[in-house]
C-alpha cells in the first residue's frame, strides 16, 4: 500500500533535514477519512454563515441608516441594498480566505481568529469609506460607519456560536481524529498543550509514546494554570499494534532532532495501520510540495500529504481560464487563420498537430499546437532544444522561438483539459519512466505556460528541470498565475 522511502544525508542528520533533499513519497495520497470530510463540510458551513452574517449585518446597518434619518438620507431598494451588501460579503471572505481563517489551526485561545476578523473587516469598509470621498459613487458614509461596527460585531458572535457548535460536535465524536504523540519531552508536551487548546481541529491526543521505559505510566498535564486535560505515557516502540489498540488516527513525530533511522520506521508502522503522520520539523525546513505546514498555537507541525488550495482558487482558476481562452480565441481568429496558411505554404501537411499528452491525475488527453516540424519527424520523441535540428521547418522555428506555436492549446483549455498556467504535459513515454517525485507534477492540471518556460532552464527537458513546476504547485494561487501570465506575453513579445 505505500512505496519506499529515500532520504539522503547521514542516519544521524534531522529527518526533515534529509526529507528538503530528496524526499521520494512515502504514500502519495492517504484517503479522506470521516475527520477530512467533516473538516471540508465546516469550512463550507463557516463561508455561508460568513456570507450571510455580513449580508445581514449590511442590510441591519442600512435599516438603523434610515430609522435615525442620518445624513443625507439616500434612498437605495432592497435590491440594491442586499446586492452590494452581498458583493462586501464576497470580498471579506475571499480577503479572509487569504488570510488563513478557515484553516482548521486557525486558534491561538482564538484571539487570532478575532484579530483577522475585526482587521480584514476594518480594511475592507475603510477601503469602501475612502472610495466614496474620492469618488462619485453614491452610498453613505454613515452606513459604511455604521457596518464598521456591526459586521465585525456580527461576525465575532457568529464565530463564537460556530465554535460552541463545532466543539459540541466534537464532544459527541463527530469529526474527531485520535492522535499519538510519540516524545514526552518538551516538544511532545507543547504539541498536547496547543492541541487541546485548539478544539476546533478536532485532534484529540490520547497517549504519549516514550521509549524510555522510566517514563511509562506516568501522566502529562496541559501546560496552564488549569491542567485539565492529562495523557498517559506508554513504553514503545510505535508500531501497528499500538496505534491500533488506542484506535489511533494521526501519529504526531514531537522529536525534532529524530534521526532518520529513528523516524522512517514510525512512518512506515503509521502508514500500514491506516494513520496520517505530523512532525514537528528542525530548525531547517523541507521545501516540498507533499510536506505541509500548519501552525497550531505557535507549535509548527509538518504533515506528509497534499496542501489543501485555498477556497474558491479552482472555481476562479476555472472560471478564468473559460473566458481567457474563448477572449484570446476570438480576438486572435485573424492571427491564428494567418498562421495557419503560412505553415501550409511552408510546407506539406496539416496546420493544426495533434498529440497525446498526459495530464491531471495521469489521464491521457490530445493536445493541440500549430505543426512546426515535418511530417515525415516522428510523432512521439522529444522535443527538439535546438533551433537548428533538421526537423524543424522555417516558419516553424519562428513560431518555436515566440511559443506561438502552442496557442491552439486554448481550445484544450477552453474543454478543462489544461489551464493557463500550469506545469506543461508531457508524451506518455516521458511519464512512464518518472519517478514518484516527477509524478507531484500531475497534481494540477497542465497549462499552457508556467514558471519553466520563463525561465533559463527552458533550453533542457522539462522532467530535468522539476524544482520550477514543485515550487508552482505548492505557492500557486491566482495573483501567481496572473504574474506568469503576465511574464509570458512579455517574454513573448521579445522573441526570446
Amino acid at each position: 500500500m505505500h512505496s519506499s522511502v529515500g532520504l539522503s544525508g547521514s542516519p544521524q542528520e534531522p529527518a526533515s533535514k534529509g526529507l528538503a533533499l530528496d524526499l521520494q513519497l512515502i504514500k502519495a495520497g492517504q484517503p479522506r477519512t470521516a475527520a477530512d470530510n467533516f473538516g471540508a463540510l465546516v469550512e463550507a458551513a463557516e463561508v455561508i454563515a460568513d456570507l450571510a452574517t455580513i449580508t445581514g449585518s449590511v442590510a441591519l446597518g442600512y435599516g438603523i441608516y434610515r430609522h435615525l434619518s442620518l445624513g443625507k438620507h439616500l434612498e437605495y431598494n432592497a435590491s440594491s441594498v442586499f446586492g452590494l451588501a452581498f458583493g462586501l460579503a464576497v470580498i471579506i471572505v475571499l480577503m479572509l480566505d487569504r488570510t488563513g481563517a478557515y484553516r482548521r489551526g486557525n486558534s491561538l485561545l482564538r484571539v487570532r481568529e478575532t484579530e483577522q476578523l475585526l482587521r480584514v473587516s476594518a480594511l475592507a469598509l475603510l477601503v469602501s469609506l475612502a472610495v466614496s470621498f474620492f469618488t462619485s459613487v453614491l452610498f453613505s458614509r454613515w452606513l459604511l460607519v455604521l457596518c464598521l461596527f456591526l459586521v465585525p460585531l456580527a461576525l465575532v458572535i457568529e464565530k463564537a456560536l460556530m465554535y460552541l457548535l463545532i466543539r459540541d460536535f466534537h464532544f459527541r465524536g463527530y469529526g474527531t481524529e485520535k492522535v499519538l504523540i510519540y516524545g514526552s519531552g518538551c516538544s511532545g508536551r507543547r504539541v498536547f498543550s496547543a492541541l487541546t487548546r485548539s478544539p476546533k481541529l478536532g485532534l484529540e491526543p490520547v497517549a504519549f509514546v516514550d521509549d524510555d521505559p522510566v517514563k511509562a505510566g506516568n501522566v502529562i498535564f496541559e501546560m496552564g494554570y488549569e491542567r485539565r486535560r492529562s495523557a498517559p505515557v506508554v513504553e514503545g516502540p510505535v508500531n501497528r499494534e499500538l496505534i491500533a489498540r488506542f484506535g489511533v488516527d494521526r501519529v504526531v513525530i514531537a522529536i525534532p532532532s529524530i534521526g532518520r533511522d529513528s523516524f522512517l520506521p514510525i512512518v512506515e508502522e503509521a502508514f500500514s495501520a491506516g494513520a496520517k503522520v505530523s512532525f514537528v520539523p528542525s530548525h531547517f525546513l523541507p521545501s516540498d510540495p507533499l510536506v505541509d505546514y500548519q501552525d497550531v498555537d505557535g507549535v509548527l507541525l509538518a504533515s506528509f500529504g497534499k496542501p489543501t488550495p485555498k477556497m474558491g482558487y479552482e472555481a476562479f482558476k476555472r472560471v478564468g481560464d473559460f473566458l481567457g481562452s474563448l477572449v484570446m480565441m476570438l480576438a486572435g481568429a485573424p492571427l491564428f487563420l494567418v498562421l495557419a496558411a503560412l505553415i501550409k505554404i511552408d510546407s506539406d501537411g496539416p496546420a493544426l498537430f495533434k498529440q497525446q499528452r498526459i495530464g491531471q491525475n495521469g489521464v491521457a488527453f490530445g493536445m493541440y499546437k500549430f505543426r512546426t516540424m515535418y511530417t515525415h519527424a516522428q510523432p512521439y520523441d522529444f522535443s527538439p532544444c535546438d533551433s537548428t535540428d533538421p526537423r524543424i521547418t522555417r516558419i516553424g522555428r519562428f513560431l518555436r522561438k515566440t511559443s506561438l506555436d502552442e496557442l491552439p492549446q486554448l481550445l484544450n483549455v477552453l474543454e478543462g483539459k489544461m489551464s493557463l498556467v500550469g506545469p506543461r504535459p508531457e508524451m506518455p513515454f516521458i511519464v512512464e519512466q518518472y519517478t514518484e517525485r516527477h509524478r507531484q507534477r500531475l497534481q494540477v492540471l497542465p497549462g499552457l505556460t508556467g514558471l519553466w518556460q520563463l525561465s533559463g532552464d527552458r533550453a533542457f527537458r522539462i522532467h530535468e528541470n522539476i524544482e520550477y513546476d514543485l515550487y508552482y504547485i505548492q505557492h500557486r494561487n491566482l495573483f501567481m498565475d496572473l504574474a506568469i501570465l503576465l511574464h509570458t506575453s512579455i517574454f513573448a513579445m521579445r522573441g526570446i
